[in-house]
């Protein structure tokens, strides 16, 4: 077999499976308390695996890149924020399968 990678006439999938791989990427930048991260890592796995928002057949990787509102959502796992990740979660997706 000849060997795979930058430079070879060949080519290899990187993720030989055929369903989607969702990782979640939440920095203490943007989320210092960890119960706020893994609140936002639940939303993401629980959005991907939802029937209405099917993914390609593809790794996805989700990182967050700003803070939300401290003022806005005091509460660390409070439902208004939930909602706003999912919200913006199936936004994110719908723009990825097009």
């Amino acid at each position: 077999m000849p060997p795979l990678g930058p430079g070879s006439p060949g080519s290899a999938a990187l993720f030989a499976v055929d369903e989607p791989w969702i990782g979640a990427l939440i920095p203490k930048r943007w989320a210092r308390r960890a119960v706020t991260r893994n609140a936002i890592r639940r939303q993401i796995y629980a959005v991907s695996g939802d029937p209405a928002c099917p993914l390609s057949h593809a790794a996805h990787v989700v990182r967050l890149r700003s803070a939300f509102d401290k003022k806005k959502y005091p509460s660390a796992s409070s439902d208004a924020l939930k909602q706003a990740v999912r919200g913006e979660l199936q936004q994110l997706f719908a723009r990825a399968q097009r």
